[in-house]
């Protein structure tokens, strides 16, 4: 028996569908080697953001775009890693915004702390990374410890102090004095110390210390926040 009209219409409908997607697959790959190999989508403008300590033209010697190279070529990743290598880059982003452009977001380290030594003042951040050499901000609070360093468990537990008081006390704070990882003290700039302890019942020590203060003393031990003293 012979195909039906409708039959043989059915067949000619998926020729011509299987026609269109070969030729549209064709064009696509024909796009795609021009964007990929040609100068249409060639990197025009690289924009570095969030830069403030960091020297914007450091961060463009690391980019390593070659002139003329697509935006689809580029790796975002390694060139992520790369700004990031510097030591005061805490985070990079890497983006493509179509059709030419490379945007370079970058977070830097903020010093929470400084220790004196022999090359001079060290910074360290959030993290406990010291990452800087050089005279502090106005503001940073200076660390005395035995060994300070970024490797230092003292170290760590004071930075990690500093970063559980509440803000109105830790904008006060002129010295952090690191005995031990329990046995830590805050001098405060007018004066007065605060008694720490270790970073254990941050909580509780968070909402004792600041009405503790308003009373009369020079000496407020919050190093057991049931049992506060004020000398």
């Amino acid at each position: 028996m012979g195909r039906s009209a409708s039959d043989r219409l059915g067949v000619d409908e998926w020729r011509r569908i299987r026609l269109w997607g070969l030729l549209g697959v064709c064009v696509l790959a024909v796009v795609g080697v021009v964007c990929w190999f040609t100068p249409v989508l060639s990197v025009r403008t690289v924009r570095i953001e969030s830069t403030l300590a960091v020297p914007e033209q450091q961060v463009r010697d690391l980019l390593e775009i070659p002139s003329g190279r697509s935006i689809l070529r580029i790796d975002t990743t390694a060139i992520a890693h790369r700004v990031a290598s510097i030591p005061r880059v805490r985070t990079a982003r890497v983006q493509r915004i179509f059709p030419s452009t490379v945007r370079v977001t970058v977070v830097e380290r903020i010093p929470v702390l400084f220790y004196d030594g022999p090359q001079g003042e060290h910074l360290l951040d959030a993290q406990s990374v010291e990452f800087a050499i050089e005279p502090a901000p106005i503001g940073v609070a200076k660390l005395i410890a035995d060994h300070p360093g970024a490797d230092d468990p003292v170290t760590r537990a004071a930075v990690s102090v500093l970063a559980i008081v509440p803000a109105a006390l830790r904008v006060q704070v002129g010295e952090v004095v690191a005995r031990s990882i329990s046995d830590i003290s805050l001098n405060l700039k007018d004066g007065r110390t605060v008694l720490w302890g270790g970073t254990d019942d941050a909580e509780r020590k968070s909402a004792v210390v600041l009405p503790l203060l308003t009373r009369p003393g020079t000496v407020f031990d919050v190093s057991s926040p049931n049992l506060v003293t004020v000398k």
